[in-house]
């Protein structure tokens, strides 16, 4: 800036040099940001007392299938299937006629289909008779019947009266004399006390025990076989030819293989069907 006088030439201010130079990389105060430091401004608010904050999406844990539960659940399943499987069984088997669930006992014989005169029943005979059956399953028999009311006999009885006792509906066990105890305890167990049944030793089996009905036999190897409670199950009082009501007491108690004919004449008899 020029400064004029008056009367006088224009003189120029004179410009006195300190010397110093402005400090390198800093800008000048004119170029500061006005009220706050250097950087202040840069970036985002910083947030405080978590306000604001992005919420956190939880993480997902994948878990296997309970394969336990499942297959306690398929196995229950399995079980009640097989359950009402064998229920419907038992109810369709026990609703079949009493002689076709007898020709479904393996090993069972039916003598009535292989011989009919043998089973026509009534015929008495005095003395002893003789059988082509071993233990014998019908045919003639004494007038007297043998005791058939769960009785449970030591010592062989008369076939006679035992034919006589198939007869009224009776299912007769018989076993080899030397059949260990604990296995005819087992049948004495199945008979004792039960009407239409009856027990007893009988000599020269060709099996260890031998079930009769009226016109049926099954022969089997121990006590334990499933087949004997089927076998009573299935003839005792069905197998009879005089009904249901044929009598079981009154019988000859008396062991022995001798037919008894000197008993009363009045013992009393049921009328063949």
């Amino acid at each position: 800036m020029s400064i004029s006088t008056p009367g006088g030439p224009e003189r120029r201010p004179t410009v006195v040099s300190t010397g110093k130079k402005p400090a390198a990389g800093r800008p000048a105060a004119a170029d500061k940001p006005a009220g706050g430091k250097a950087g202040a401004g840069k970036g985002p608010a910083r947030q405080t007392g978590g306000k604001g904050r992005k919420p956190v999406t939880p993480v997902k844990v994948s878990q296997g299938r309970a394969w336990g539960p499942i297959a306690l659940f398929v196995a229950v399943g399995v079980l009640a299937v097989g359950i009402i499987g064998v229920g419907a069984w038992a109810v369709y088997q026990g609703s079949q006629p009493w002689q076709k669930r007898a020709d479904a006992i393996n090993g069972i014989v039916d003598f009535r289909k292989k011989d009919k005169n043998l089973v026509k029943g009534g015929n008495h005979q005095p003395g002893t008779i003789k059988y082509d059956v071993s233990p014998p399953v019908a045919g003639p028999h004494n007038q007297a019947w043998q005791n058939c009311m769960g009785d449970v006999y030591d010592a062989p009885i008369a076939n006679e009266h035992a034919v006589h006792s198939l007869e009224h509906g009776t299912v007769w066990i018989t076993y080899r004399p030397d059949l260990p105890a604990d296995q005819v305890a087992k049948l004495k167990a199945k008979v004792q006390g039960k009407e239409k049944l009856m027990l007893s030793p009988y000599e020269g089996l060709d099996k260890p025990i031998s079930l009769q009905a009226w016109g049926f036999q099954l022969k089997v190897d121990n006590a334990d076989d499933g087949r004997i409670d089927e076998f009573i199950k299935t003839l005792r009082v069905n197998a009879s030819i005089e009904g249901p009501t044929a009598l079981c007491d009154q019988g000859v108690t008396a062991t022995g293989t001798t037919p008894r004919d000197n008993l009363p004449n009045n013992m009393p008899e049921q009328p063949t069907q």
